[in-house]
């Protein structure tokens, strides 16, 4: 069973209707004892990181997660600021994130980390940076399997201004180019989350959920 943690944000119904078309179990987890019996789970999210933060404090869930995802290791996949969540911390804002996997979220443009951004330059085509990023893009997983199994010629559909930055390389299973690379999907041990939404991305998003449904 695949939990969708509805705390208020997110594209749960979206997520729902793919899974119910490949005939996966799913269920909206909204309280404690839906998401308690999870066998994977699914936090998506939007909006702004303290916003969300707060959000998902309120819905009373937040301690059942972390027993779940760092104690009982069910695999986890975060989608936008869900994924965003997962790090230590946001520039976007001043709450702690879950730290499920270490790093900081940084601002597109901004000048940060080299190692992953690889350009410090806010211009684009000698334009200034245009945020949000939204619309389709290249992802290039690091690895073809697993996760990316049976995905080619991978597009997604991003809507976001800031990006996971990783502390390490090894947990970046994916890159995405916007005037610059970025990690558009990472991993360490059962914790998986792309900056991309899965659920607007048609068949690649689909065999993604299918992949990630079948870790």
């Amino acid at each position: 069973m695949i939990a969708l943690v509805d705390y208020g944000l997110g594209n749960i119904q979206a997520f729902a209707n793919i899974y119910k078309r490949l005939n996966i179990p799913v269920v909206v987890a909204g309280t404690v004892g839906q998401l308690a019996a999870a066998e994977r789970i699914i936090l998506p999210g939007v909006g702004a990181f303290d916003w969300a933060m707060a959000r998902l404090q309120e819905s009373g869930m937040r301690d059942c997660l972390d027993d779940l995802v760092l104690n009982k290791k069910r695999p986890v996949l975060g989608v936008c600021v869900g994924m965003q969540m997962m790090a230590c911390r946001s520039d976007e804002g001043k709450m702690a994130g879950l730290g499920w996997i270490e790093g900081e979220v940084k601002k597109l443009g901004g000048g940060e980390d080299e190692k992953v951004r690889g350009a410090e330059d806010e211009r684009l085509n000698g334009r200034k940076l245009s945020l949000p990023h939204m619309g389709w893009n290249d992802v290039t997983p690091t690895d073809p399997g697993g996760f990316f199994n049976g995905i080619s010629a991978a597009r997604f559909y991003f809507l976001h201004s800031y990006y996971f930055a990783p502390a390490s390389p090894d947990a970046i299973l994916a890159m995405t180019d916007y005037n610059g690379p970025f990690a558009s999907a990472v991993r360490v041990g059962n914790v998986y989350g792309t900056q991309f939404h899965p659920e607007k991305s048609h068949q690649w998003g689909i065999q993604l959920l299918k992949n990630f449904a079948n870790l």
